[in-house]
């Protein structure tokens, strides 16, 4: 029960962390042939990508609080 979890000070952004991981996502798909794969891990890169974006998305001047 004293089990304590072992913290990590992030030195970099979590957006910087997921535009690295779909650029990596990227190439590994690049090398793979054509299948399911290959589908996954674009998925996985495209899903990474959106993330990347989401405090932009969040903190630009269009958005505007709901009514």
């Amino acid at each position: 029960m004293g089990d304590r979890r072992k913290r990590v000070k992030q030195t970099r952004s979590l957006e910087e962390r997921m535009a690295e991981q779909a650029i990596k996502l990227k190439e590994r798909a690049s090398r793979l042939p054509a299948g399911k794969e290959r589908e996954g891990l674009l998925k996985r890169a495209r899903i990474a990508e959106t993330g990347a974006h989401l405090s932009d998305w969040l903190t630009s001047p269009g958005l505007h609080p709901p009514k």
